[in-house]
C-alpha cells in the first residue's frame, strides 16, 4: 500500500502546480488597525455569552504577524494578555484553534512537537510530518522557540523519546541542511540513484544511513530526477524499494520525506482525509494542518484534496465538525471551490 501511494505521489511530481487560486488562505488584511482589532475583540470577550463570531471573523482574517500586534495592543490598552481571556472565556475545540492561532508558527510547531514526545508514548506521525514538510529556516525558528518556551534543546528531547534508525533521519532533519535551490546535477542524480539501490536492494540488509543522507540534503528538483533514474538501476520504483527493505517508523519517515518532495500538497491533502475518514475525527491533525498551512499552501492542499478525492475540502470539514469549531476551520479553509 505504502509504495503505491509514493508512485502516486512520484507520477504526480512535475504536475504539482495546482491551477489558481495558490497558496495561503490566510492572508495579510488590509488597511489593519491593531487597536481597533484589539478594542473589537475585547468587547466580544466581555459581551455577554461571549460573540464567537466576530472572534473568529478577525483572528482568521489577519495574518500571524498581525494577529501578534492585536496582542500586543491588547495587552496594552486592556492590561491582559489576550491569550489567557481567550482560554478563560472560550472552550473546547473553539479555544484549541484559536489558541494556537494566537503563537506564532515556530511557537506553534514547538508546542506541538513537545506534546508528541512528552508523557506516556509519543506520536511518531506529528514528528515525521512537521520535520519532514518544514523549511531549513522553519526548522532553526521551531528549535529557537522550543528552547526558549521549554528551556531544553529539541534535538536532546527527540533523542530521549526515539531510538535507531528512526532517532537518526529525525536528528538529520533537525540539521537543517537540506539544499533549498532548485539546480539539478545530473552526474551526481545519477550517482545519488545507484547509491540508493546499492544501501537497499543490492545488498543484504539496508545501508539506512544512505537513505537518510540523500533524501535529508538533496534539493527538491534534484531528488525527482534520482527518483526517475532510479529505475534505470532497478525494476522497482524508490517508493516499492522503501516498502521491500523498511518498516515501523523509520519506513514512514523516509516515504514522508518522498512524498513531501514530489507533492507537498498531494501529503497534506491525505493526511486531512484520513483524519476525518471513518468513525470518529482526528482533531490533533485536522486543528494542526489548517493552522499551520493556512498561510503557506491550503488552496493548493484544497485542489489536491479535490482532485484526489473528488470531494473539496470545505464539504469534508463541513461533514466532520459542527459549531464554532467547524466554523473557525471553515474560515481557514477559505470559500468552497
Amino acid at each position: 500500500m505504502a509504495s503505491n501511494l509514493v508512485s502516486m505521489f512520484l507520477q504526480q511530481a512535475m504536475q504539482s502546480r495546482y491551477p489558481s487560486p495558490s497558496g495561503p488562505t490566510v492572508t495579510p488584511f488590509p488597511n489593519f488597525d491593531a487597536s481597533a482589532d484589539a478594542a473589537a475583540l475585547n468587547n466580544a470577550l466581555q459581551a455577554k455569552g461571549v460573540d464567537e463570531e466576530t472572534i473568529i471573523n478577525i483572528l482568521t482574517s489577519r495574518s500571524n504577524w498581525q494577529r501578534q500586534q492585536i496582542a500586543a495592543e491588547y495587552q496594552q490598552s486592556v492590561g491582559e494578555q489576550l491569550t489567557k481571556v481567550l482560554k478563560k472565556k472560550l472552550s473546547d475545540k473553539l479555544e484549541t484553534v484559536v489558541l494556537g492561532l494566537m503563537r506564532t508558527p515556530a511557537q506553534f510547531d514547538a508546542d506541538q512537537l513537545r506534546d508528541a514526545i512528552q508523557g506516556f508514548g509519543t506520536d511518531e506521525d506529528c514528528l515525521v510530518e512537521i520535520l519532514v514538510s518544514r523549511s531549513n529556516k522553519e526548522i532553526k525558528d521551531i528549535i529557537k522557540a522550543y528552547k526558549e518556551e521549554f528551556g531544553s534543546e529539541l534535538e536532546d528531547k527527540i533523542k530521549g523519546d526515539t531510538s535507531g534508525d528512526f532517532q537518526k533521519a529525525l536528528v538529520a532533519l533537525l540539521k537543517a541542511s537540506r539544499d533549498e535551490g532548485c539546480t539539478v546535477d545530473h552526474d551526481l542524480a545519477d550517482n545519488d540513484a545507484r547509491a540508493l539501490y546499492e544501501a537497499g536492494e543490492r545488498r543484504k540488509g539496508t545501508d539506512v544511513d544512505t537513505f537518510i543522507r540523500i533524501l535529508t540534503s538533496r534539493n527538491a528538483a534534484h531528488m525527482q530526477t534520482v527518483f526517475e533514474r532510479y529505475t534505470k538501476y532497478s525494476s522497482h520504483e524508490i517508493g516499492k524499494a522503501l516498502d521491500l527493505e523498511l518498516k515501523g517508523d523509520i519506513e514512514n519517515a523516509l516515504i514522508s520525506l518522498v512524498r513531501c518532495i514530489g507533492n507537498k500538497p498531494d501529503y497534506f491533502a491525505e493526511k486531512l482525509y484520513n483524519s476525518m475518514k471513518g468513525y470518529g475525527t482526528k482533531d490533533k491533525v485536522l486543528i494542526r494542518i489548517m493552522i499551520s498551512r493556512s498561510e503557506v499552501d491550503m488552496n493548493d492542499i484544497k485542489a489536491a484534496y479535490k482532485a484526489k478525492y473528488g470531494k473539496t475540502l470545505y464539504k469534508a470539514i463541513k461533514d466532520d465538525t459542527k459549531a464554532d469549531y467547524e466554523k473557525i476551520l471553515l474560515a481557514l479553509c477559505g470559500s468552497d471551490e
